[in-house]
């Protein structure tokens, strides 16, 4: 038996029950997994409300973790038990021990903590994939993220500053200015308090970005598009303030022929070996010292209620992980 955290049913905080259940063996391409730190991630909020419809009821919410390989089962080749390894996906990371498919575990290099491993799997990859795949940030060009202070934002902010760029971002108090500024952000604008459309203008000398990362949603889509060059690129990645309304494509030719798009990690990482290549440049560049993983808040397994209060209330900062 193994702790595990359980929804029966969609909604507040409150659902997130622990429980003791079976684990069971790892069947053909599985592997058993004893889980040492679990990621915190809006997506989990998604899922515990039910704006993501869940897998099933009841279900064990969770995207990413890190711990040691139990036991493989059969066809399993390339990991094996005692070893290190960590995960973005799928869901179910909120357990002590818990099965994955084998393909989407990744071997944890010397020099990166397992608290690292769990607090930057989810994150760090969803950094890769949108600065290095969907809208590739080349030296010289200024871009604005959206939670610049958040577990992504932070991340991201060092990566693009990392790559040459300069790095506006969106952030709600002066510590998390503070804070965004420390790591990467050249202009972090307080959203309460400045006009965004006005200040990213002014910062860009009237030019706009080339590209917005937006993972807010509903209350910043349209000030988004608005702090968009001529064909710049809009990447709707989340939805922390609620859905983005319907939208008349019309308006992305009036604002200058923008480009829209909504990924998702799963699918810059579907095949295995594009999640090994977008893992290793993760690892590397945090090894390198250029991004650093911060955990600024961690959480008793059993205390995730208290993990999502935290979460949707804008009181967390950079990456918190849940200990089992």
């Amino acid at each position: 038996m193994a702790g595990v955290v359980r929804v029966h049913k969609t909604g507040g905080p409150e659902v997130l029950q622990f429980e003791q259940a079976e684990i069971g063996r790892p069947g053909p391409g599985q592997a058993r997994l004893r889980q040492t730190a679990v990621g915190l991630n809006f997506i989990d909020v998604y899922f515990r409300s039910g704006l993501y419809p869940p897998p099933s009821l009841p279900f064990t919410p969770g995207m990413e973790g890190a711990g040691v390989v139990e036991e493989v089962g059969e066809g399993v080749t390339d990991i094996a038990a005692g070893q290190r390894v960590a995960y973005a996906g799928p869901i179910g990371a909120y357990a002590e021990e818990r099965l994955v498919p084998a393909d989407r575990l990744v071997p944890v290099p010397d020099g990166i903590t397992d608290e690292q491993a769990a607090a930057m799997m989810l994150k760090g990859l969803t950094a890769h994939y949108l600065l290095r795949r969907t809208f590739r940030v080349e030296r010289g060009q200024t871009i604005l993220f959206h939670a610049a202070a958040g577990g992504v934002g932070l991340i991201a902010c060092q990566w693009a500053k990392h790559l040459g760029a300069t790095v506006i971002g969106t952030v709600g108090s002066e510590q998390k200015a503070e804070l965004a500024r420390a790591h990467g952000c050249d202009h972090p604008i307080r959203y309460d308090q400045e006009d965004l459309v006005a200040r990213v203008r002014e910062i860009t000398g009237g030019k706009g970005v080339p590209v917005v990362y937006d993972s807010v949603g509903q209350s910043t889509f349209q000030k988004s598009l608005d702090c968009l060059a001529p064909l710049g690129m809009m990447v709707s990645f989340g939805q922390s303030s609620g859905k983005v309304p319907p939208l008349d494509t019309g308006i992305l030719a009036q604002k200058g022929s923008l480009y829209l798009t909504r990924p998702t990690l799963v699918n810059y990482v579907a095949a295995r070996a594009d999640l090994l290549s977008a893992a290793k440049e993760l690892f590397e560049v945090v090894q390198s010292g250029a991004v650093r993983i911060e955990i600024h808040q961690r959480f008793a397994l059993r205390d995730a209620a208290e993990a999502h209060r935290a979460l949707e209330g804008r009181k967390t900062t950079g990456s918190s992980i849940l200990q089992p």
